[in-house]
């Protein structure tokens, strides 16, 4: 049968058609449009500037918060947290009374696109940079079957076709292991990309890279446009071999730091406790993962859950902190961003476009933080690229979303 000709596949209530041809979806990780924009006006990224002039450029609102794992999960499911579940990369787990990373599978609400094409009989493949990853966006596929591929570049070396559906990954894709904090990491996706596309033509493949580099270089800066030159590389090489593609991001990056260089944060726990009590609040960061030589684990996003602390008060307390750009209550948050309401604590705090959120000054380990901090999470981190080697039309009154890609991707390309 051909694409035409096989029935439109569901996935979390919305339908996607048949691929016309191999279907690659890129997220590249912490891409604010600036990024190619200042690379394409050095005339780094021809590939990228063609695909933008004679396919599809748009502008898209990531999910919120605006952090790695909601969002990828986002895109991968096609639906905001609410359905989904996963509001961040940590939370405090009420049930277990303990703080915990949301990289498992069992946190997950929602199963992928990819698994539904892969259960419909199309061959699929997941290369992510991060491992933290690769068990969250490989949910429900099966390797054993010979249509499903899922790694990550941090750990390469260890894959097997029997877990990961491709063996010999070093060999397979020409690249040393990548060290997880180096621009290396992302082009391994891309150059696994390529080479799975070549050898495999899988009916539908999504590629996620990392923002380590975004996180250290602002766009145009040498760092930045020397990454953009080699992912427009990748691209071109996809665009060769007839894929259609599409790349979107999950958040963008701001400079998050003051004149001189030091980070721009706000503890909250400081705030709170000197206010109310120790104790009396908790305050978690949802970007708290581990690789925190990235961030310091300071984003522009965190929650606030209550012990024994008024509501109103601790509300309206926050809400005069200079350099919050929002508080609003759990209700309130989950009603306007989509989100499970039993991860997210009692209140949401939203920091400024340069300010980022802490809980105080001793838990937070900077030592790695060699450039003066770049980060999101928040607000002025929503707005991405959504670029198609097609056409594309949009739906008409539709605020397009990140998670709307593989929509995009399959039903509004042109064939």
């Amino acid at each position: 049968m051909n694409a035409q000709s096989k029935p439109a596949v569901v996935a979390n209530g919305r339908s996607y058609a048949w691929p016309k041809a191999p279907t690659v979806v890129v997220c590249m990780d912490g891409s604010e449009p600036g990024y190619i924009e200042a690379a394409i006006a050095k005339g780094l990224c021809p590939n990228l500037d063609r695909l933008m002039k004679t396919g599809t450029n748009l502008l898209a609102k990531s999910a919120m918060p605006s952090f790695t794992n909601p969002n990828n999960i986002s895109i991968i499911t096609g639906r905001p947290p609410a359905v989904h579940g996963i509001a961040g990369n940590y939370f405090y787990d009420r049930e277990a009374k303990e703080e915990v990373m949301m990289n498992d599978v069992r946190f997950m609400r929602a199963d992928t696109i990819m698994k539904a094409f892969h259960d419909a009989g199309g061959k699929v493949a997941v290369v992510t940079a991060k491992d933290k990853l690769r068990t969250l966006l490989g949910k429900g596929l099966d390797p054993a079957s010979g249509r499903a591929i899922a790694f990550s570049s941090e750990k390469a070396d260890q894959a097997t076709v029997e877990k990961n559906g491709v063996g010999d990954l070093l060999n397979f894709v020409g690249m040393k292991l990548p060290d997880v904090y180096s621009a290396d990491l992302s082009e391994f996706v891309f150059a696994a990309g390529v080479k799975i596309l070549e050898k495999y033509r899988p009916d539908l493949m999504y590629l996620s890279t990392t923002d380590y580099v975004q996180h250290k270089a602002a766009p145009g800066s040498p760092m930045a446009d020397s990454f953009y030159a080699m992912m427009d590389g990748y691209v071109g090489a996809l665009d060769r071999l007839g894929a259609i593609i599409v790349l979107t991001a999950d958040h963008g990056m701001n400079d998050k730091h003051l004149p001189n260089g030091d980070p721009d944060v706000i503890f909250l726990s400081e705030s709170l406790d000197a206010k109310f009590g120790a104790g009396t609040t908790r305050v978690i960061l949802p970007i708290t993962d581990p690789y925190v030589v990235h961030h310091g684990a300071l984003g522009s996003w965190a929650t606030v859950y209550l012990h024994g602390a008024d509501a109103a008060s601790v509300l309206a307390e926050i809400s005069r902190i200079a350099g919050v750009d929002e508080a609003m209550s759990a209700a309130d948050a989950c009603a306007r961003f989509d989100l499970p309401a039993d991860r997210i604590g009692d209140i949401v705090v939203i920091s400024a476009k340069h300010k980022v959120l802490g809980t105080a000054r001793a838990r937070h380990d900077l030592s790695g933080l060699t450039e003066p901090l770049r980060s999101h999470g928040g607000l002025t981190e929503q707005v991405v690229p959504m670029i198609a080697n097609r056409k594309v039309t949009p739906r008409a009154g539709h605020d397009l979303r990140n998670f709307d890609v593989f929509d995009v991707a399959l039903n509004l390309v042109s064939a």
